[in-house]
């Protein structure tokens, strides 16, 4: 069974400016933040501005937005983070591990091997503030490239 979107879950709040985020990139479609309780430092979301709960909900417009977002953010992930590799996940449904009912893809510079448990451990928002504003100066330069 198919979950029904909900207007109210937490990503639907910040794209309403509701609640706060320590905010990566933004675009009209799309938002890039730092997760909050990460998997490994620079662990970052993206999500579409859109009322999608999984990517079968996804319009082909979206879905490539998400993506294109997905690799500017993976680009300055590797030059802050000073790291190859960025892990890439996303869930479909609770049954796969999905917890929060709005798509989103996780962003970790990290390897398989030393990721964290998520959701284990809320992090320190000053670091997360630096990060993100990081990762902002950092896609900044590239665009103005």
């Amino acid at each position: 069974m198919t979950q029904v979107y909900d207007d109210n879950n937490i990503f639907a709040k910040m794209l309403r400016n509701e609640i706060p985020c320590h905010k990566v990139y933004e675009d009209e479609k799309t938002l890039a933040f730092m997760d909050i309780m990460p998997q490994a430092k620079g662990h970052v979301l993206v999500i579409p501005k859109h009322p999608a709960v999984d990517l079968a909900d996804m319009t082909p417009e979206y879905a490539a937005a998400v993506l294109m977002t997905a690799q500017k953010v993976m680009q300055a992930q590797r030059q802050v983070f000073d790291r190859e590799g960025i892990v890439q996940m996303q869930f479909n449904g609770a049954q796969a591990g999905q917890t929060v009912f709005h798509y989103h893809v996780h962003l970790i510079p990290s390897s398989i091997h030393e990721l964290g448990r998520h959701g284990s451990e809320q992090a320190d928002q000053n670091e997360l503030a630096e990060q993100a504003q990081q990762l902002r100066d950092v896609i900044a330069q590239m665009s103005a490239s």
